[in-house]
């Protein structure tokens, strides 16, 4: 119940058809209100995807009353078409939910550079339409898997608030977000400037220090919604540190599923004349294959970090 632990959101997943494998792969995140808060964090990758180009845009009035996201296609290197089709997902689910477009935020992953089949798609987000509860979390965590061999959840218990999550990403994980969908919800009592901020501090020391492959993607993007159906105003300090909890709690769990990890390894690095330095330090060691061989043999060769 990751996403649908905060009071106010409910959400599906569903297979629409879009996997070979025949697995889930379509879900859907609504925010019932009162508030319809949300911000956004995107890939720095140059080459950018339509559903990142489209919402974007869509959050940047800092409101948003749902998301639709799909696994098995990442709609990315489409054109004009690709744009197309992902304003005409945003206009169906609105039409579903009876919101408007603008406030529906779309997200795909999956293999870049193939059109997405719409009339399964669409179909798709009608029945998760249909299907949405108070209890679809995990449902939707599911559905958003691609390479992932286990669904990504977190959740904190704030006083009165909670802040809830879920993530996929397992393979071209590098820095500026590395390939993930990330959905978080809170139904905290905030304005959009307190949601944008806490979470670009928590993305900044989390999910953008996940380095696996050192391959940025096209699709990354970190969501956060706030419905408010709590009722409770959460001290700024507090909220802060229960996003950076679920969002490092979410980063961790994207690196031990990275495709063909055997290690999870946190680097540490100390007396540094500054964050920056000692996070270029921290990438230089990490991206090493020397130091990662000595990893995966079990071999304390610390030299080869020198």
């Amino acid at each position: 119940m990751s996403v649908t632990a905060p009071a106010g959101f409910r959400a599906a997943g569903v297979t629409a058809g879009l996997k070979p494998s025949g697995r889930p792969d379509l879900a859907l995140v609504v925010n019932d209100g009162p508030l319809q808060v949300a911000a956004g964090v995107f890939t720095s990758n140059r080459v950018q995807a339509a559903p990142v180009q489209y919402s974007r845009a869509a959050v940047a009035d800092g409101t948003a009353h749902a998301v639709v996201l799909n696994s098995g296609g990442a709609n990315a290197c489409t054109g004009a078409e690709g744009l197309a089709d992902t304003r005409r997902t945003a206009a169906h689910v609105a039409a579903a939910l009876g919101v408007q477009e603008e406030d529906v935020l779309v997200c795909s992953t999956g293999m870049i550079g193939v059109r997405l089949p719409m009339d399964l798609l669409l179909d798709g987000a009608d029945q998760a339409a249909a299907a949405l509860s108070a209890d679809g979390g995990a449902a939707a965590a599911t559905a958003i898997m691609t390479t992932d061999t286990v669904a990504k959840e977190a959740l904190v218990i704030g006083d009165g608030w909670q802040v809830g999550g879920m993530a996929k990403g397992a393979g071209m994980l590098a820095p500026g977000l590395a390939t993930m969908l990330v959905v978080l919800t809170t139904d905290a009592v905030l304005d959009a400037g307190r949601a944008d901020a806490a979470l670009r501090r928590a993305t900044a020391v989390t999910f953008d220090r996940v380095d696996s492959d050192a391959c940025m993607s096209t699709n990354d993007t970190v969501l956060l919604l706030a419905s408010g159906a709590s009722g409770a105003t959460p001290d700024p300090a507090a909220f802060d540190a229960a996003v950076h909890t679920v969002c490092a709690q979410l980063a961790r769990a994207l690196v031990a599923d990275a495709e063909g990890a055997t290690h999870d390894i946190a680097v540490q690095v100390l007396n540094a004349s500054d964050e920056a330095a000692a996070v270029a330090v921290a990438r230089a060691v990490s991206r090493s294959n020397l130091f990662k061989a000595a990893v995966f043999g079990n071999d304390p060769n610390w030299g080869r970090v020198l």
